[in-house]
């Protein structure tokens, strides 16, 4: 902010300056010859901005004078060029019969030194005496007919001088002698107009001055400035004092929208541009002060969009979206604010990530990380059968439309042998399989599940001990969900079973076949499935598989052996059945359609998704579903985990 003894040099200054412009205004408006201009001009040209008046320092002389372009300087021409312009356009000499007698010349001499001395009218020996007694002694002479039109230049040149500088009293008296002079009717006429306004005006216009020092520019309505320069335009609509009186009156307005700008208040320097605006449409300092407006409020919006940020780095999402309302309501154009609302939007949806994105948790209380796990979009889609599809059940119907609102976690892979070892490792968790015993395994000699009370989750789907890649198998509901809740306490996350819907929204990845692959046999090995080409270690064949299809596997293969589906996950379509969330209901009236898990307190009977490596060609459709009883340990049944984000 300036200093105090600035702002009085300051309006020293200005108050010099007015009283300048307020001259060359008259005159640029009244004689515009005088300027070298023609009047029509001044109405075309849209007058550059003068400095702030002073005393009108709102935003503290925020709007600088060297920012917006002054115009040329006005300046008078001399009047001795002045009044030879005119007395060429009034030359109307008459024609000499004879030659000027001595006694005649010697008149005229004396005539001429006294316009050469600049004595035009008033004495006995002043030009105009002089030249008119030579005119009467000799009318035809052409030398004081000239002398004539030379004072007559003259004495016009004066008055409109006198005129432009506001010398009311001297351009009567000037007038007065023109009249004496002979065919200067016209001039007298348009000279006596022009005086009358200036005696109208001149009042109006120094009072409009005053009030512009004061600081009364637009208001009071009524009693501003402003309100007095349209008053004199509508006395004299080509006043270019009033013009550029207006323009000052602009000028002081966006001042204030600066001040506005630099209080943060955004609201309200809008609305004093649109004020600005309505004094002088199509100014060329309101576009440039609403771009320098723009700009600090692009800066602006940038600071604070830097801020919101830094909150959404540090995990505080209210304060990110609250600083991005701030920004976008600053600078609604601000170019970064779109990347912002995805960032946000992945950090409300999917915890700062990005769908398809990759990652672990790492454990809080010891060494480890949780399984690698896939950020799952968000969307929707149509749960259950089509009513034309083939293979069909009651209880995939009806199909109804799911939402999937909030991003989710899914691992990548069914939780395999190794990944559980450590669960019951750190845990001291006994899994259902060895506290009551047995699991249903695959016998080679029959070709059929059957129980096994020695088989664990250690064991293989034949009960031999398995690979710790392999999924891990033989394991009840209650184990599949003691997992997730062991990694939430390990991870400071929240773990789970998916829900049915969040199962069979990520088996499709987005398709609507009736596999995620397609609608018949996979082209290429892609998943872990019964195949016409697969043979058991005892040369066995499936009755019921894909047709000319072989994927080299009787029973479980390792975790992500195959192709991943749309959405980055393996096995979601073979391999092992998992268990879900949901509590087993015969059909999907009355499902949730939000992707929540369908429950009923106490309920013992589970829902199984995903086909596995003994499924058959129907079970392994995207819509296919089995309720199991919760206790069921299966070689042919796994389970993975969700992460909530």
């Amino acid at each position: 902010m300036p200093s105090n003894s600035t702002l009085q040099r300051q309006r020293t200054l200005g108050g010099m300056v007015g009283i300048v412009v307020l001259v060359c205004g008259l005159g640029y408006h009244f004689f515009p010859r005088l300027f070298h201009a023609e009047p029509v001009e001044v109405a075309r040209r849209n007058v550059p901005a003068a400095p702030v008046a002073p005393g009108n320092t709102a935003a503290g002389n925020v709007l600088e004078d060297d920012q917006l372009n002054a115009g040329p300087p006005l300046t008078l021409a001399p009047t001795a060029v002045i009044a030879a312009r005119l007395a060429h356009e009034h030359t109307k000499l008459p024609k000499q019969l004879t030659p000027d007698p001595p006694q005649l010349r010697a008149l005229l001499e004396r005539a001429d030194k006294a316009l050469a001395a600049g004595d035009l009218t008033g004495e006995p020996g002043s030009a105009a005496t002089l030249f008119l007694q030579a005119a009467k002694d000799k009318p035809d002479s052409r030398r004081a007919a000239q002398g004539l039109i030379d004072v007559r230049s003259r004495l016009v040149a004066q008055i409109q001088r006198d005129i432009a500088l506001g010398n009311a009293e001297d351009a009567n008296d000037q007038l007065t002698a023109l009249q004496q002079l002979p065919d200067s009717a016209d001039d007298v006429a348009h000279l006596q107009a022009a005086l009358k306004i200036l005696t109208e005006v001149r009042p109006l216009l120094a009072k409009a001055a005053g009030l512009l020092q004061k600081g009364d520019a637009d208001q009071p309505a009524g009693r501003s400035a402003l309100d007095i320069y349209r008053q004199v335009q509508q006395i004299d609509p080509q006043n270019a004092v009033a013009e550029q009186g207006v323009l000052d009156v602009q000028h002081a307005v966006l001042d204030r929208a600066l001040a506005a700008v630099a209080q943060d208040d955004f609201a309200s320097a809008d609305k004093v541009l649109a004020e600005a605006q309505a004094i002088r449409p199509g100014s060329q300092q309101v576009y440039d002060v609403r771009q320098r407006v723009n700009d600090m409020r692009a800066t602006r919006a940038g600071g604070i969009l830097d801020q919101a940020r830094s909150a959404l780095d540090g995990g505080n999402l209210v304060m990110a979206k609250q600083l991005a309302a701030q920004a976008r309501a600053t600078w609604p154009q601000l170019d970064d604010l779109a990347a912002f609302d995805q960032q946000l939007l992945s950090a409300q949806l999917y915890d700062s990530r990005k769908p398809g994105q990759v990652f672990s948790d790492r454990y809080v209380d010891v060494t480890g990380q949780s399984p690698a796990m896939v950020v799952i979009p968000t969307g929707s889609f149509l749960m259950g059968a089509a009513g034309d599809e083939s293979d069909r059940n009651a209880d995939e119907q009806p199909q109804h439309k799911v939402d999937i609102a909030r991003g989710f976690a899914m691992s990548r892979s069914a939780i395999t042998v190794g990944q559980f070892r450590e669960f019951v490792r750190e845990s001291g968790y006994v899994p259902d399989s060895v506290k009551r015993g047995g699991a249903s395994v695959y016998d080679e000699r029959s070709g059929a599940m059957h129980d096994d009370g020695s088989a664990t989750w250690q064991d293989d789907y034949a009960g031999s001990k398995a690979a710790d890649n392999l999924p891990v198998v033989n394991i009840s509901w209650s184990d599949a969900k003691a997992y997730a809740d062991w990694l939430s306490q390990r991870t400071g996350k929240t773990y789970r079973l998916p829900s049915e819907a969040e199962f069979a929204y990520a088996l499709r990845g987005g398709t609507t076949t009736r596999y995620w692959w397609g609608d018949g046999t996979p082209k290429g090995k892609l998943e872990n499935l019964t195949g016409s080409r697969d043979r058991s270690p005892s040369g066995r064949r499936w009755n019921n598989a894909f047709r000319d299809y072989g994927d080299g596997y009787w029973g479980p293969a390792p975790v992500m052996s195959f192709a991943p589906n749309p959405f980055g996950l393996y096995d979601m379509g073979g391999n092992v059945s998992e268990w879900t969330a949901d509590c087993w209901h015969d059909n999907y009236i009355h499902a949730p359609v939000d992707g929540g898990a369908w429950l009923n307190p106490g309920c013992s009977v589970r829902v199984l998704r995903g086909g596995s490596w003994g499924s058959s060609p129907d079970q392994a459709r995207s819509a296919w579903r089995q309720g199991t009883d919760g206790g069921l340990r299966s070689g042919r049944v796994g389970f993975r985990v969700v992460r909530e984000l």
